[in-house]
């Protein structure tokens, strides 16, 4: 099964005091071009995405962005002790003197102590950075997962669209070769007229010279080799269509090929009828040669 370079995933996920969101997304790209932008705080976070996306990644430009949100105050209220020993000493003292100047005072209640400053504060909870890189690592494989699965996706049409291609080349060559083949008289025909017009000036031209001309002029007008190589190349690419894992550069290093074949028949083509059908392989090979730029 082929991928698509081109993909998307986001997921949304948390470990108390903190929450995040991912998002993926590639675009095509000649090699693999990794783009990760995670917090630095988190110890050995970005290697190790980076680990698990060249391995589920063969090909594309990719971006995989990261967001990490803490939660304030999440620890709860707690009672600073240093603090109340100073508030409750400052009583002591004060209702201490008070007794010496024979002033009464009221008893002092818990919830007068509880409110004054720095007594009860906001809890410091110490965030434990690497069991949150391990959540992190263990989620972006499900990410990963939604990423290639689109790109299998998107691949899956991509393959459709390329057989029917395939088979659209297959048909033209064929067209070509009945063609090629329909002309075989009129081929003859004038191979004689240029074999007369060689003979009618042969003095003092050696038959070797004579030879070589006669084989270039035959060559000029033969197809065969072009047909044979085209059959060829579609075989080849149904071939790795089958094949599992990456193959865009294969088939794009096919595509040159493919239309090389298409120009030279074109170039021999000596007749409207089959230069027809090379303007139409090309066509076809062109679009061909845009869905498999897709292909990782």
């Amino acid at each position: 099964m082929i991928k698509s370079m081109t993909g998307f995933a986001a997921k949304s996920g948390a470990l108390s005091p903190h929450s995040w969101s991912w998002e993926l997304r590639a675009v095509n790209g000649k090699g693999l071009d990794l783009r990760i932008r995670v917090p630095d705080w988190i110890p050995g976070l970005e290697a190790g995405l980076r680990k698990s996306m060249s391995g589920g990644i063969a090909r594309g430009n990719v971006t995989l962005g990261l967001r990490v949100n803490r939660e304030e105050g999440g620890g709860g209220l707690a009672v600073n002790e240093t603090q109340l020993s100073t508030v409750l000493e400052a009583l002591g003292q004060i209702e201490t003197a008070a007794m010496d100047a024979g002033v009464s005072l009221a008893p002092s209640k818990a919830t007068d102590i509880v409110t004054m400053r720095g007594v009860l504060e906001q809890a410091v909870v110490e965030d434990d950075n690497e069991a949150l890189a391990a959540a992190l690592l263990a989620e972006f494989k499900d990410v990963l997962d939604d990423f290639n699965a689109m790109r299998a996706s998107e691949g899956a049409a991509l393959e459709k669209v390329m057989r029917e291609q395939l088979a659209d080349i297959q048909n033209l060559t064929q067209e070509a070769e009945k063609l090629a083949q329909d002309r075989a008289e009129q081929s003859a025909q004038a191979l004689k007229r240029n074999l007369s017009r060689v003979m009618d000036n042969v003095d003092g031209i050696e038959p070797d010279r004579i030879a070589a001309e006669l084989a270039l002029i035959a060559v000029k007008a033969d197809i065969t080799e072009e047909i044979d190589r085209l059959g060829a190349h579609v075989a080849a690419a149904h071939e790795l269509l089958n094949q599992d894992g990456p193959i865009g550069r294969k088939l794009d290093f096919l595509m040159q090929e493919f239309n090389r074949e298409a120009n030279t028949l074109c170039a021999k083509a000596q007749s409207s009828d089959l230069t027809r059908v090379g303007l139409a392989l090309k066509a076809v090979i062109d679009q061909l040669r845009e869905q498999v730029q897709n292909v990782e």
